[in-house]
């Protein structure tokens, strides 16, 4: 089993729900990226999804945009997310971590570069909101031949079709987006969401994260409700942004272990 995997069959055998905290690698500055995703360990993540910069991320909002934004000011590549993994697992062999960004980059590099690189630093699954499934069978078969996993998402528009064309190649786990919209948009339904997740659960096999919209603990927990694990991006990039570049750390840290306390109560 790959390290999500195995990952999520412990949380399940201890009756735990999954935290996948995202954060944007460079932003808010590339020194900085590793120490952050040690302190989103500390806090009690299980799962980091670490954000390739792209100049148009089109399935986000404006704050992780705006992150996206900054760290290619910085001149933050895909080759740096993954020297930035690299260094990562010089301390910590255990923390999957998933690279979610867009195909260009990954195509620009090659796809066949893009895993052999990825799997050669310890990269455990990478999200690509533009490879539609349907295209996607090949890419994916390379990647758990390497021992890495695809995530693909999933929306509240998703057809019963779509699902399982996802339920087919999905491996680790899948990302149910409950907004209609971008990242960090709108209200969560609660009721809505515990009414998906059955109808993903028919046709998809692994576990399913929810992520869009989600706050505060108190959201988390009630999201895991009907979920396997919690995803939570835009609020943990707005902590950055209002936080001083030298408290960012330990903020971090603290906003993340209030999520999984709330979880795990």
């Amino acid at each position: 089993m790959s390290r999500i995997q195995n990952t999520m069959a412990a949380l399940a055998a201890s009756n735990k729900k999954g935290l996948i905290p995202f954060i944007t690698a460079g932003d808010p500055a590339p020194e900085i990226t590793v120490p952050l995703m040690h302190a989103l360990v500390e806090g009690g993540a299980d799962i980091i999804e670490l954000g390739v910069p792209f100049s148009d991320p089109m399935a986000d909002g404006p704050v992780i945009q705006r992150a996206s934004e900054r760290a290619l000011q910085f001149g933050v590549g895909l080759r740096d997310v993954l020297q930035f993994v690299r260094e990562f697992r010089q301390s910590n062999q255990k923390t999957p971590v998933v690279l979610m960004g867009y195909a260009n980059p990954i195509e620009r590099m090659g796809q066949d570069t893009f895993i052999a690189k990825a799997a050669e630093v310890g990269v455990d699954g990478v999200l690509v909101v533009d490879y539609p499934p349907e295209e996607c069978e090949e890419f994916a078969s390379k990647m758990q031949q390497q021992g890495m996993d695809t995530i693909f998402l999933l929306a509240p528009t998703s057809t019963d079709e779509r699902i399982a064309q996802v339920g087919k190649i999905a491996s680790g786990y899948v990302y149910y987006v409950s907004l209609k919209g971008v990242t960090g948009s709108g209200a969560l339904d609660l009721d809505a969401v515990a009414a998906m997740i059955p109808r993903i659960r028919k046709h998809v096999k692994v576990p399913v994260g929810v992520g869009f919209g989600i706050r505060d603990g108190a959201t988390a927990k009630a999201i895991s409700t009907a979920s396997d694990a919690v995803v939570i991006g835009s609020r943990i990039i707005q902590e950055l942004e209002n936080t001083p570049r030298e408290n960012a750390v330990a903020a971090v840290k603290s906003f993340i272990s209030g999520v999984r306390q709330a979880l795990d109560e």
